[in-house]
């Protein structure tokens, strides 16, 4: 059945977007959507359409869905009589966004094969010309628009990478992203705990810092009880030592819905990894298979795996609160850079606490608007406050995270089974437990 042509909807942006905090709109544009590019590079035609499951979008998906958002919400927008590349592309490649019009059903999109990879590369060509002839005479409007689209195509920059591992995993050949530097097996360090007094404490972010989402914000007072976190996260080994204690095999160790998926057969292991032959594990990365490193933090276990871990090691999951105060104390620990030659989680250092930039950290918060929260006006104003129930909210970043999108404030979210995201935990504990707190 044919569709009918979408009525574009016109949109202001959001209240926090007022200016944009880019020095060079044009600039910043720029290196973003080279860098989506960049991480493509490795995949071949074949690669970028397959969708391995419902919750995975194929890779040309992806390219051609930001590149429509700054199509959508900028372009159409602000140039008079702009005309988009094509009628359906719309359809096609409209996530959610309930107020510009039907789209394609998100579970099939594997199913379409056309527009092509290469296809999508001249849909991309052409925005882009577009989009950087705009912004060479942008008010405060525009680049604020720009701004929200970049940080939405580093997103997707992520789920890229997320997406293209789960695909590359489904073939026996364990076929590799792009190799990775030769790396020797590293030695954790003891785990430590770090102590807060409680109190009166604030989260979120304010609205002169540089960029945020509004999920992020505002700033609000929270009260704590006294509490310890550990500062670090949970390791590969001390997961070994679990799984040998018989962790998927005890029920009182795990929520309700997370034992039913340990009787079906879900959960048996982190995501990646495989019992070998000889008694070892191995585990798929983004480098291909390769034997568990014990000091290396785990990574891709749900929130259901975390929470029965943290019980095994009588100890619980910080909530988003106590992440964020104990983080904004550890700034000077920075997120290891982004690195193509090494997109796995890596051993944390002897010199630093490792809150940003290993893996995301569950939480025992739930997805909920912090108080006072507001969405923006139109179609825009749906990218966060519609998903904030349902799931629980991951801290910290991971080692596929853009650099801009490692910071005490930001609000992460998944669905207690979702495990494909670089998922990990770190424990708590409340001050004064009688919990030994370790395995």
């Amino acid at each position: 059945m044919a569709l009918n042509p979408r009525a574009r909807v016109t949109t202001a942006p959001p209240r926090r977007y007022r200016a944009s905090t880019m020095a060079d709109p044009r600039a910043g544009y720029c290196d973003v959507r080279d860098r989506t590019e960049t991480l493509a590079a490795p995949l071949g035609p074949e690669d970028q359409t397959v969708q391995s499951m419902p919750d995975v979008s194929p890779t040309k998906w992806h390219r051609a869905h930001v590149t429509w958002f700054f199509e959508e919400f900028v372009l159409g927008p602000n140039v008079d009589g702009y005309e988009p590349f094509h009628p359906q592309y719309g359809y096609l490649f409209n996530s959610y966004y309930e107020a510009v019009g039907p789209r394609h059903p998100r579970s099939a999109r594997g199913a379409v094969s056309r527009p092509t990879a290469a296809d999508v590369a001249d849909y991309r060509r052409a925005v882009d010309q577009a989009m950087v002839a705009l912004l060479a005479d942008a008010d405060d409007t525009v680049a604020s628009l720009v701004e929200l689209g970049l940080h939405h195509e580093q997103q997707h920059q992520e789920l890229l990478l997320m997406d293209a591992k789960h695909v590359l995993s489904q073939s026996v050949l364990d076929p590799a992203y792009r190799a990775f530097r030769d790396a020797t097996v590293g030695v954790s360090r003891p785990q430590s705990w770090i102590g807060h007094p409680g109190g009166l404490a604030e989260i979120g972010a304010t609205d002169d810092e540089a960029f945020t989402y509004d999920n992020e914000r505002p700033l609000h007072a929270v009260h704590l009880q006294p509490f310890e976190l550990a500062d670090r996260t949970v390791t590969c080994g001390e997961w070994l030592a679990f799984l040998a204690d018989g962790g998927y095999e005890r029920p009182e160790l795990w929520l309700s819905d997370g034992w039913a998926q340990v009787c079906d057969g879900t959960l048996a292991a982190p995501l990646y990894w495989r019992a070998e032959d000889d008694g070892t594990w191995t585990v798929f990365t983004l480098g291909g298979r390769q034997a568990v490193d014990p000091s290396e933090p785990v990574c891709h276990v749900s929130y259901y795996e975390a929470d029965a871990y943290a019980r095994w090691a009588d100890a619980r999951l910080p909530t988003e609160a106590e992440w964020e105060v104990v983080a904004r104390e550890h700034l000077d620990d920075a997120a290891p850079p982004f690195d193509l030659d090494a997109l796995h989680p890596q051993t944390t250092p002897n010199d630093r606490t490792d809150f940003f930039g290993g893996v995301w950290e569950w939480t025992s918060s739930p997805y909920t608007p912090y108080p006072g929260f507001a969405p923006g006006p139109g179609a825009i104003g749906e990218y966060n406050g519609k998903f904030m129930v349902g799931q629980q909210v991951l801290r910290g970043g991971c080692c596929v995270t853009p650099e801009g999108h490692v910071r005490p404030t930001y609000r992460n979210f998944f669905p207690p089974p979702a495990r494909w995201a670089f998922t990990g935990l770190r424990l708590a504990r409340d001050a004064g437990s009688s919990r030994r707190g370790s395995p």
